[in-house]
């Protein structure tokens, strides 16, 4: 077992080094555990984000510097997709789940964002990925025909001779953006020592100093592709009750309140993970599905049936893209109105809002279809646009490379096309300001966070009317999602006293008389009648 004691040595000596005398100005715990509504989720793809350095890679440095703008902009916590060393630019299937890829900077670079996020109030989750090892894994390359080697029952196999590793969907390679081939190979998941060494290795993301404190530590992590039945195979099963129960049980025992997300990976609305996988949250993909098609009735059936099957305690996340999701702004063909009508009902809605990077920009992108390469997702995934310049320094244009490459040359954000915090910033009336005037008003209306959700208009009329309630305050929210101007048709008595949230008109409204145009938006509030 000299590997793992050799990679949990680094681990502690790090540990050591920053909670045996922790510093005063420096040292920090994390914001309180959050109530199921209350938390603001900004997805960040880490190579995409900022770079600190110049090399044209996100990394730990320029993602500290723009905590400011995250925190400015209404968010609560941070999510971070993998930052482990793996082959693929992504950093999912990783080589070292104990370690940060050296391209981001060093595990004390980590500590400072940590420290960093924590003193502005901001929590930072982090995408975990221990199902499968990317190839150059120590397990797997010390284990290759060698069926007694320390670490060959970590993996799974499709040989008694272990010469051939269980691969990833059954595609011996997948191709990487860059032209490189990699294999992925599942892990025996239902071996106690696998499981054992996972349990540890979270624990210590989770709580490096051992005390409970979580001091330096992630707030939550992100269970990518989460199976109870790894890749529906047989070969890894019960995973729910025999692997993620203890180490979650673990994790919670050690900090409670600790929140686990799991995408669930059916995309559907999640029962089985919030239940039996037992995980505080998951995405909800049926309801992503409605909004980025703006459609009324699909909106209304995704609602209901999300509220129905959500367990008291466990949330939804409510989003309208993220890494492997077309770019809204794409999908709505750059349509400004109907862009803040998907916002307003993504942030709105009851369950807990998270925005993929840029979204809050109109970044736009759609999947490509290049044979299987992982480029596919890249124009997905490119470079947050600070700037009014692409180029501009720490911009992470990654994907530059010689700039032949298709992933640069049929780029979808380019300079100068209104696209960036530099063009929107002072602009009053661009998606960046909707995007903070909305994060605003849910940060300022407890019904908005934690409230009853009703529908108190007819199904089958074009105006979406959403009633947040909570301790007497009340929040309604009125979309036209028809294709001519219209009103809100109440299925009863909505009462009086509401005004314009958004600042429109400081009078007395009565939601009932007011006339929308097509996606135009409305939010009003009032005091319960």
């Amino acid at each position: 077992m000299k590997l793992v004691r050799l990679l949990s040595a680094a681990l502690l000596a790090f540990s050591i080094a920053g909670c045996a005398t922790p510093s005063p100005t420096t040292a920090t715990t994390p914001p309180p555990q959050a109530k199921a509504g209350e938390e603001v989720f900004y997805h960040v793809f880490f190579r995409s984000f900022a770079d600190g350095n110049g090399d044209g890679i996100g990394d730990l440095h320029g993602m500290t510097a723009r905590l400011d703008y995250l925190k400015t902009l209404g968010v609560t916590s941070i999510l971070l997709t993998p930052l482990q060393p793996s082959p693929f630019y992504h950093n999912y299937f990783p080589t070292d789940f104990e370690a940060i890829d050296p391209a981001y900077g060093t595990l004390d670079d980590y500590r400072a964002l940590l420290r960093a996020a924590h003193a502005r109030g901001l929590k930072v989750y982090l995408d975990i990925e221990m199902q499968y090892a990317g190839e150059g894994h120590p397990w797997w390359t010390q284990s290759i025909g060698k069926p007694d080697a320390p670490f060959a029952d970590y993996l799974l196999w499709r040989d008694a001779a272990r010469t051939e590793a269980e691969p990833f969907l059954n595609q011996p390679k997948w191709e990487g953006y860059d032209g490189r081939w990699h294999a992925i190979a599942m892990l025996n998941l239902n071996n106690p020592k696998v499981r054992d060494y996972f349990q540890r290795v979270l624990l210590w993301w989770a709580d490096p100093c051992g005390d409970g404190s979580g001091r330096d530590g992630a707030d939550g992590f992100r269970i990518d592709h989460m199976m109870d039945d790894l890749d529906n195979k047989g070969l890894a099963t019960h995973l729910f009750d025999d692997f993620w129960k203890p180490v979650f049980d673990a994790l919670r025992a050690r900090r409670p309140g600790f929140r686990i997300m799991a995408e669930q990976s059916d995309w559907g609305y999640g029962t089985d993970w919030l239940v039996r996988g037992r995980a505080d949250l998951v995405f909800a993909f049926p309801l992503r599905g409605a909004m980025v098609k703006l459609d009324k009735g699909e909106i209304v059936k995704a609602l209901r049936e999300t509220e129905r099957i959500t367990p008291e305690g466990k949330s939804q996340i409510v989003f309208i893209e993220n890494h492997d999701t077309d770019r809204v702004m794409s999908l709505l063909e750059s349509d400004a109105a109907k862009a803040r009508a998907a916002a307003a009902i993504s942030l709105l809605v009851k369950g807990e809002p998270l925005l993929y990077y840029g979204q809050e920009l109109g970044m736009r992108g759609i999947t490509g279809k290049v044979g299987m390469s992982d480029g596919n997702h890249v124009p997905l995934r490119e470079a947050m646009r600070w700037s009014k310049e692409l180029e501009a320094p720490g911009s992470a244009i990654w994907y530059r490379g010689d700039g032949s490459a298709r992933w640069w040359t049929q780029r979808y954000n380019r300079t100068g096309d209104g696209v960036s915090v530099e063009e929107q910033d002072a602009d009053a009336g661009s998606l960046l300001n909707w995007y903070r005037q909305l994060l605003a008003l849910r940060a300022s209306r407890p019904e908005l966070r934690n409230g009853t959700q009703s529908l108190p208009c007819a199904d089958d009329t074009p105006v979406l009317c959403l009633l947040r309630e909570s301790g007497g305050q009340r929040t309604l929210l009125l979309v036209n999602l028809g294709r001519r101007e219209a009103r809100a048709a109440f299925d009863a008595g909505i009462g009086g006293g509401w005004r314009d949230l958004l600042g429109k008109d400081a009078q007395v409204v009565d939601p009932a008389a007011l006339s929308l145009p097509p996606f135009e938006v409305h939010v009003l509030g009032s005091s319960a009648p």
